[in-house]
């Protein structure tokens, strides 16, 4: 008999140093050119809400105009200052000082408002249009510096407006290069000492995540400088954690194949070829699904869905070069001392056929109990997730108020509440309406009869404050300048025929009531002109803008992705039955999460809501994750099958995954659990959502759930595949197998498959892949 195609010569000992030297060298390099980019990450990046809406979003045409009535491109910062009663003429020359300081800092605009008084004389507040093209994080701390120098007691003084909220925002996301890193690398590096109970294996994965993610950030950081994609605080966390947690998940993978090797006294070229092998379908498999499941964002019409699948994927892709590139060439150059002090020298324990002998250990037993109550098992772990499901329905996820999108302290948030006692709530952010000229007036009508609008303007460069009053009379608009007595009354800004109309909201601007007043705008105004004639936007047509096209999105990928990620399964373990059933169990796996979520944010935290968009991410990370195990699990059940019969198999692959999926879960929502230091309203949700899944993914559906329907199913769940129709149950049925089917131990093979022409035994790999053959 010839040497089967699989058996290959052993390389020189030059080249089995040589590869694993140069791969780690190329790693080294990438790593450090791209490591600088952390601290560059704001050059390219954006928190501006309205960038992230659809080209079609009525919002967005409507802020893409504003610039050709208003001037620059400026994003409202609104200061109010209050005494401790009526404001004297002395406090209000006080907060013209104040004005007068602001409106001469570099990145505030012209236009900067004289003090304007409240009806109750008790507050006074300032408009300053800040540079929205440059930091407005930075403008803003400088406004509140000054806010705070110039008024003495008892004038107290806040930032809130549009500007003031976006600086919020940008300092909550400040954490993400240095806290967050810190605290998922932190509590990585535990999990895998306590798994390993080794100082150098550690190391060497949290290399391979932490390089992966730095040649990640420097090639999203390039895409992003060239406007390819879009980048903001949001999408750079996600990336952060998951490169880390997949990285960590694929380096455990190949760690638990070549620690195998190693225990069956393989030498490192050896193992590290037999853990490539064994490690590199699974992985491939894996990050596919991932990327396949990141993809599908790409049909979402928000730009902050559609930026995440591409970044993220590229995330993804240089987590598994590293698993297969860097950490193998690592762990090819220390060999079995990378396990140092507890060097594996026994091969993994399994059980055995005969499930009345005693066993050793945690997944032996725990195969053995699945094996014995397989039905029971997988009927109550079904019930268990169904009950935590129930929970979905008290989920709030149709929208927050941009207010209540920081965690913790906000001053914008505080300022607010002082603004609406006093003024307006909607002030500094009002509706826009853009309306052709000869429209103008039934538009006017409009909003004056509308219930939720405080006063109506017109922009109008003629007039010092850049707006002016109008009102209709006689069917005509009339305008009278906003300024001093004698002004003369100024005419409209006009651009391509149209005209920008300016409604001040009586509600602050993120609220509900102030959402109900732009929907009944837009109805009414459609009604009055004709579909389309008028367009609305500001901040509160913004918000409903994301937050309606969050919930399209969510409607439409959802089911897309199942589809993708049940061809990649179907493809991977050559079935029809298998993966339909795994994909079931990440749905009710992720029902679940999302059900207890709904629980813990409404009873414990008391959040006010979420954004639409959590559904959805949590499903992508959930599912595309999730099916990490499932592929993890079942790849090597597949394997096992194949020489040992399905039942067995089951068993043994769940023994020989078991630690490693656990390792891997832990790790995995440790770094999800980190974005929880981040005090961002959509993270923190996020964090409890995917960790709490990936432990419930862990520890029931792929512990118990998934190897007990499996192995209760028997080998029809292969169906209808080669291995359904010739495979056998194993146990009790592998006596009675008819010839030709696949026998239940790899002893009653022929001998001629079991070792090659020189007489080496076959590895399990090899004589798996002469089976599939």
């Amino acid at each position: 008999m010839g040497t089967p195609h699989h058996a290959t010569a052993r390389p020189s000992r030059w080249l089995r140093i040589g590869i694993p030297v140069l791969l780690v060298l190329i790693w080294l390099v990438g790593g450090s050119v791209g490591g600088p980019y952390f601290g560059k990450v704001d050059e390219v990046s954006t928190n501006d809400r309205s960038s992230f809406l659809p080209e079609s979003a009525d919002a967005t045409q409507v802020n893409e105009r504003l610039p050709d009535f208003l001037g620059d491109d400026s994003i409202p910062a609104v200061v109010v200052v209050t005494g401790d009663g009526d404001l004297t003429e002395e406090q209000l020359a006080d907060v013209q000082t104040l004005a007068d300081d602001i409106a001469g800092l570099e990145g505030v605009l012209e236009g900067t408002s004289p003090p304007i008084v409240s009806e109750d004389g008790e507050a006074a507040q300032v408009f300053v249009p800040v540079d929205a093209s440059g930091e407005v994080g930075e403008v803003v701390g400088e406004i509140r510096a000054l806010v705070e120098e110039d008024l003495a007691s008892p004038l107290e003084g806040w930032v809130t407006g549009p500007a003031g909220f976006t600086a919020d925002l940008v300092e909550g996301f400040l954490g993400i290069d240095g806290l967050l890193l810190a605290v998922a690398l932190i509590a990585v590096f535990i999990i895998l000492v306590i798994v390993y109970r080794s100082p150098l294996l550690p190391v060497l994965v949290l290399l391979t995540s932490v390089f992966a993610l730095c040649v990640a950030l420097l090639t999203v950081w390039w895409l992003a400088k060239a406007g390819i994609v879009v980048l903001n605080g949001q999408v750079q966390g996600i990336l952060f954690i998951l490169v880390i947690g997949a990285a960590t998940d694929y380096a455990l993978l190949y760690t638990a194949r070549f620690r195998e090797a190693i225990a069956d006294g393989a030498a490192r070229w050896e193992a590290t070829t037999r853990a490539w092998r064994g490690s590199f379908e699974p992985i491939i498999a894996s990050g596919g699904t991932v990327i396949a499941g990141l993809l599908c964002l790409l049909l979402s019409d928000l730009a902050t869905n559609r930026a995440l699948g591409p970044i993220a994927s590229i995330g993804i892709v240089f987590s598994v070069l590293s698993a297969l590139t860097f950490l193998p060439a690592l762990l090819a150059l220390f060999g079995r001392s990378a396990f140092w002090p507890f060097i594996p020298r026994q091969p993994l324990a399994m059980i055995p056929d005969d499930l009345t002998q005693p066993v050793k250990g945690l997944w032996p037993r725990q195969a053995r109990f699945v094996a014995r109550h397989a039905r029971a098992v997988w009927v109550v772990c079904t019930i268990v997730l169904l009950v935590g499901a129930v929970g979905i329905t008290q989920l709030k996820a149709d929208g927050v108020p941009s207010s209540e999108l920081v965690l913790g302290e906000s001053e914008a948030r505080d300022g607010q509440v002082v603004l609406a006692e006093h003024f307006p709530a909607g002030s500094g952010s009002p509706v826009y309406v853009v309306v052709p000229e000869d429209e103008l007036a039934g538009a006017v009508e409009v909003l004056d009869a509308a219930d939720g609008i405080e006063s109506v303007a017109v922009a109008s460069e003629d007039s010092p404050t850049g707006q002016a009053s109008v009102a209709v009379e006689g069917g005509e608009p009339v305008f009278t300048a906003v300024g001093p007595p004698g002004t003369p009354a100024p005419e409209p800004t006009v651009s391509d025929g149209d005209v920008l109309v300016i409604g001040t909201l009586t509600e602050a601007a993120d609220s509900l009531a102030a959402e109900d007043t732009v929907r009944e705008l837009r109805a009414d105004l459609d009604e009055e002109l004709g579909d389309g004639v008028a367009i609305v936007g500001g901040e509160t047509a913004t918000d409903i803008d994301s937050n309606d096209t969050s919930i399209r999105d969510r409607t439409v990928i959802i089911p897309v992705i199942l589809a993708v990620i049940l061809i990649i399964l179907m493809l991977l373990l050559r079935s029809i039955l298998a993966p339909v059933l795994l994909i079931a169990t990440v749905i009710l796996s992720f029902a679940t999460a999302l059900g207890v979520s709904a629980l813990v944010f409404n009873g414990v935290f008391a959040f006010p809501g979420g954004d639409p968009a959590v559904p959805l991410y949590g499903f992508v990370f959930l599912v595309a994750l999730g099916v990490d195990y499932n592929i993890f699990l079942m790849s090597r059940v597949r394997e096992e099958s194949l020489v040992h019969g399905t039942r067995p198999g089951i068993l043994r692959g769940l023994v020989a995954t078991g630690g490693v999926i656990t390792s891997a879960g832990l790790v995995l929502a440790a770094t999800f659990a980190a974005l929880g230091v981040i005090p961002i309203l959509f993270l923190a949700q996020i964090a409890f959502i995917v960790a709490f899944g990936v432990l419930l993914d862990t520890f029931v559906v792929r512990s118990l759930l998934v190897p007990a329907l499996s192995y209760d199913i028997g080998k029809a769940i292969w169906w209808p595949s080669k291995l359904w129709r010739q495979g056998v149950d194993g146990g009790a049925d592998a006596s009675s197998a008819e010839p030709g089917r696949i026998e239940s131990t790899a002893a009653s093979a022929p001998a001629d498959e079991l070792v090659t022409d020189d007489g080496h035994p076959l590895t399990r790999e090899e004589y798996r892949r002469t089976l599939d053959s």
